[in-house]
């Protein structure tokens, strides 16, 4: 997508991340198999673009309608405490996330891609949506991936922020110079 200066002026006060997880940092699909197991593939540079952002100093929480050990598993090999899980009511977790990082909504950036996720696409500061989301969260989108959710559209919106916020050679190693 292409960046205006209007999306690079909200990336830079960015405090807090907040992602859904299935159909942002997954590709959506829920692999079961007869053993009752799941399985869920993320993508590797989502991950990477994460613990840039963290250690850029910015907090990164995941809010998910759904309950999984493989995303406390992937949260946990990325250093994101606040995982919250079957949230049926996801703006309520927002407001604690606020308060708790003592942030206003125009200081949080929230990925999603579903009807379920407008409530807060509505109200954060930087509002985004995979490529591939559901028409109806598009439409609160400020920032619309290119890439498809968990194939790169978390990293995409992550180093807009980062690269908007002058963060991103302290924390890549390349200057932008």
């Amino acid at each position: 997508m292409k960046k205006s200066s209007k999306l690079e002026n909200k990336a830079k006060k960015i405090k807090l991340l907040i992602l859904d997880v299935d159909g942002v940092m997954t590709d959506g699909s829920i692999i079961l198999d007869n053993e009752g197991n799941e399985f869920k593939v993320f993508h590797v540079r989502d991950g990477h673009g994460i613990k840039m952002l963290q250690r850029a100093g910015i907090n990164v929480a995941i809010i998910s309608g759904r309950k999984s050990k493989v995303v406390e598993r992937r949260a946990e090999e990325l250093g994101i405490t606040e995982v919250h899980q079957r949230i049926f009511k996801k703006s309520v977790v927002y407001e604690s996330l606020l308060k708790k990082y003592k942030c206003r909504d125009e200081e949080v950036a929230f990925m999603g891609d579903d009807t379920v996720d407008i409530e807060i696409l509505k109200r954060a500061g930087l509002p985004a949506v995979p490529f591939d989301a559901d028409e109806g969260a598009k439409k609160w989108a400020l920032f619309i991936s290119g890439k498809k959710g968990g194939r790169g559209a978390v990293r995409e919106f992550v180093d807009l922020i980062l690269k908007s916020s002058g963060l991103w050679g302290s924390v890549s190693g390349e200057s932008l110079g």
